[in-house]
């Protein structure tokens, strides 16, 4: 099987080529493609170097997947070309998630609306991931009437020159920005341009996305999305009102067996999930398990996920997976 990871070089689609090595996926050909100025270098896959190729050279050798990581603009331009000629996209950019005519994938949840003819397959923005992914099962048993979500998100999410930039602050060093603000020792509660509404595009892509993603567009959801100096690992609380009651007991025998979730929650022995444990891992920890006493049928949660892994490339790669196990592939 031919695989296009489109992006190769950037912080997402190197996890992407780490997670297909890991899992063992069927890559008989790889095709890293970057942008113009990385066409020519090679990269070490499978104890072989593969050579970056552009794309147009990715298109000619016809992958039967292609994986995006490259940004919105790029995927607009170069998705549906990808498709024309037969390739199944699996985007990593916010450019198809809220189109109708594509699907919005999440293994666990909702890979089961995949069909031959979905050649565009949207992967959903990181923080929704794994938001998704421990309230699903909590969903189906309780039926959600509202979601209150703060996040607390690494400097990786936003990319190499964040990271560079936490670093050189680190060392009191100069360097180019990507925030308007220092990131070391600070917190930004911003994340993404503001939207006339006065939320970030960030703190929509969460209320839009998981709606999409649970059809269930009648889901009261408020989204607050912070930057913090951290290297990997997004975390969040969230507070999720239902429709039905709950025993916290229940609870956690569901998210225990859910799909990806992971519980750590033993505040006696002080456990609880942290960026720490989530750092080259693919579930969703969840903990810190309590009823919102100031309402009835409200929970308290605390959600981490490693970002470029479940958040983005792991969850890319187990999309492709299943289309391979299906047969969903031309």
């Amino acid at each position: 099987m031919k695989i296009a990871v489109v992006g190769a070089t950037g912080l997402v689609g190197s996890k992407m080529l780490q997670v297909l090595e890991e899992r063992k996926f069927p890559v008989k050909e790889l095709i890293p493609v970057a942008s113009a100025k990385s066409v020519g270098k090679e990269l070490l896959f499978q104890g072989k170097r593969w050579k970056v190729v552009s794309m147009e050279e990715a298109i000619a050798l016809k992958p039967s997947i292609a994986l995006f990581s490259a940004g919105g603009s790029t995927s607009l331009t170069w998705a549906p070309r990808f498709a024309a000629a037969g390739i199944t996209v699996i985007d990593n950019s916010s450019a198809w998630r809220m189109d109708p005519t594509k699907k919005l994938i999440v293994p666990e949840i909702n890979a089961n609306q995949l069909t031959k003819s979905d050649k565009i397959i949207a992967n959903p923005n990181c923080s929704t991931i794994q938001m998704v992914v421990a309230l699903k099962p909590l969903h189906d048993a309780y039926h959600i009437r509202r979601i209150v979500v703060s996040t607390y998100q690494s400097v990786t999410g936003t990319g190499v020159q964040a990271v560079e930039q936490l670093m050189q602050e680190r060392k009191g060093e100069d360097g180019q920005k990507a925030y308007h603000w220092p990131i070391d020792l600070n917190v930004i509660p911003q994340i993404d341009v503001f939207l006339e509404n006065g939320y970030t595009k960030e703190e929509m892509k969460m209320v839009n996305e998981t709606r999409k993603i649970l059809q269930a567009e009648h889901i009261g959801i408020t989204a607050t999305t912070v930057r913090i100096p951290v290297m990997g690992g997004h975390s969040e609380a969230v507070n999720v009102e239902f429709e039905r009651e709950f025993s916290l007991d229940a609870v956690r025998d569901l998210l225990s067996n859910a799909p990806g979730v992971k519980v750590k929650d033993n505040i006696a022995k002080f456990e609880y999930p942290m960026p720490l444990h989530s750092k080259d891992r693919d579930e969703v920890f969840v903990g810190r398990l309590r009823r919102d006493e100031s309402q009835p049928k409200t929970l308290n949660m605390w959600i981490v996920a490693d970002n470029l892994r479940k958040g983005a490339a792991t969850n890319a790669v187990q999309i492709a997976e299943y289309l391979v196990t299906k047969g969903l592939l031309a």
